[in-house]
């Protein structure tokens, strides 16, 4: 079951109607959204333990994520230190 506006901003702080409106569109879970949001911020670190690249829905989520911190310079809610996804 897709998530809802709410649980995504647990996870990742205020976000806008645009990328609400995609994560809710790949019907991930808040696992996932986690899951996805632990590749982006060390993804090497990931491969150096020996955990598979991310398939499905995490990737999605891994490419949307990166584009978004693309638009903004790398300054976006999903690295501020104030999530509470771990």
């Amino acid at each position: 079951m897709a998530m809802n506006r709410s649980e995504i901003e647990k996870l990742l702080g205020p976000v806008d109607n645009q990328l609400a409106a995609e994560i809710v569109r790949t019907d991930a879970s808040p696992v996932e959204l986690a899951q996805a949001l632990s590749w982006l911020h060390s993804d090497e670190a990931r491969v150096n333990e020996g955990a598979h690249m991310p398939t499905g829905v995490v990737a999605e989520l891994v490419d949307l994520l990166e584009a978004v911190e693309d638009e903004d310079g790398g300054s976006t809610p999903l690295d501020d230190g104030t999530s509470d996804w771990v």
